[in-house]
């Protein structure tokens, strides 16, 4: 199963149920995890971690 199919499923779930107000929870969940992921490994991880 590819990463896009989970997306396209995830898609028509939220259309087929009209849960909208799902999408910006995911959204941030994504890009606090993208924050993390990229800060373990970064000089800026000090500076990020303060923001917390």
């Amino acid at each position: 199963m590819s990463k896009l199919s989970i997306i396209k499923e995830f898609w028509e779930f939220i259309r087929e149920r009209k849960r909208y107000w799902l999408v910006p929870i995911v959204g941030i969940l994504f890009l606090l995890s993208l924050l993390i992921i990229f800060g373990q490994s970064s000089a800026l991880a000090p500076f990020i971690y303060t923001l917390f």
